[in-house]
């Protein structure tokens, strides 16, 4: 800041501090309208999902408008919008002898649907996983992630009859929906408790965040929990005919490997206004 000769005190941009003054103003204002957008954003999330999730319950699916309004929305959302940015700790991987930790970023949670985000450092995985009985929306909000997802697949009884061998004890047929490499910005993906990739696997290629809207949310008291599995592949001839072998994959329910850390950290984007 300096004083001319007139005795006016300017910036050190040279703008009289009259004008100095509405010139704070006016930026003041785009902050503020830059702030209450991306409010706007996440509060008509919120609101679109408590109209499309009010009936919400196992095996729930939102109406085709429902699905629609919600895709809209999220297909424009950007990090931005939730307030990340790719150089957050979050996104960094600081030790490189195990699996980084993934963080979860808690926005809401009801009994009939729940939205978060997940921040992967490089390589950061979340294993191969269900959704029971759950509608999902997931939407890449920056960076590259390897998504490959199953649909389970009902073998007819007389298939079972005419080949004894289709079946693998302990494991059940799944379907690969998914195996590809998304890179943001992306349509948002969407699971239904049937079809659509209902068990993925997320795999980060370089930082990345993914936000989820899941309705109705895990509950263990509902029996909604979250099952782990591993991937076997048989050889042609071995379970499957040889034509059915490729494109599918016994899956076999494990436990939840012991270096998969999910920490939970504060969220610092746009608040939710429930009225």
């Amino acid at each position: 800041m300096r004083v001319e000769s007139r005795g006016r005190v300017v910036s050190g941009g040279g703008i009289p501090s009259s004008r100095s003054k509405a010139f704070s103003k006016k930026k003041k204002q785009r902050r503020q309208k830059r702030s209450d957008s991306m409010a706007g954003v996440v509060q008509r999330l919120f609101e679109t999902c408590r109209e499309a999730f009010a009936d919400a319950r196992a095996g729930f699916i939102p109406s085709p408008v429902d699905i629609h309004r919600l895709r809209a929305i999220l297909d424009n959302m950007t990090a931005a919008d939730v307030g990340l940015t790719e150089n957050m700790p979050y996104f960094r991987n600081i030790d490189s002898r195990g699996a980084p930790p993934i963080r979860y970023l808690h926005i809401y949670e009801c009994d009939k649907f729940s939205i978060g985000i997940f921040c992967l450092p490089s390589s950061g995985v979340i294993p191969l996983h269900n959704h029971p009985g759950m509608t999902v929306f997931s939407k890449i909000l920056f960076g590259s992630m390897h998504i490959k997802s199953y649909d389970w697949v009902d073998v007819p009884r007389e298939a079972n009859g005419n080949h004894p061998n289709f079946q693998m004890p302990g494991a059940r047929l799944a379907r690969i929906k998914t195996d590809a490499i998304f890179t943001a910005p992306c349509r948002t993906s969407i699971l239904y408790p049937e079809e659509g990739g209902n068990i993925h696997c997320f795999t980060a290629v370089t930082p990345c965040a993914v936000l989820d809207v899941i309705g109705p949310p895990y509950s263990d008291y509902e029996g909604r929990h979250c099952t782990y599995y591993n991937e076997l592949f048989p050889g042609a001839g071995d379970i499957l005919l040889p034509a059915e072998v490729e494109g599918h994959a016994w899956l076999e329910e494990t436990e939840k490997a012991d270096d998969f850390v999910v920490m939970g950290a504060t969220y610092r984007g746009p608040r939710i206004m429930e009225h």
